[in-house]
């Protein structure tokens, strides 16, 4: 008799916890992280960066397709559609 056994992985996060995490820390990022993107995943900060592209390089780079939050500390939120995804251009390979 074969048994199949169903692996329950530990629950994901999603982007309601990132940008309730990004909330809860918006006193902090805006007083010493303000114009600079940052990156929340699994509720919390993962990085601060200079641009979006370095941000979404790494979020890509160390958490794949997410769910991750990037935001431009400041900014007003972005609203895209679900369909959008971010492709890393990787300048100078062909």
């Amino acid at each position: 008799m074969v048994h199949n056994t169903i692996k329950r992985a530990m629950p994901m996060s999603t982007i309601d916890d990132e940008i309730a995490a990004y909330d809860a820390m918006r006193q902090d990022l805006e007083s010493n992280h303000m114009g600079k993107w940052v990156l929340f995943h699994g509720g919390e900060l993962a990085g601060t960066f200079e641009t979006f592209e370095a941000t979404a390089e790494e979020a890509v780079r160390r958490f794949g397709r997410g769910p991750y939050l990037i935001r431009q500390v400041g900014a007003p939120p972005l609203v895209l559609p679900a369909s959008v995804m971010y492709n890393p251009a990787h300048y100078g390979s062909s």
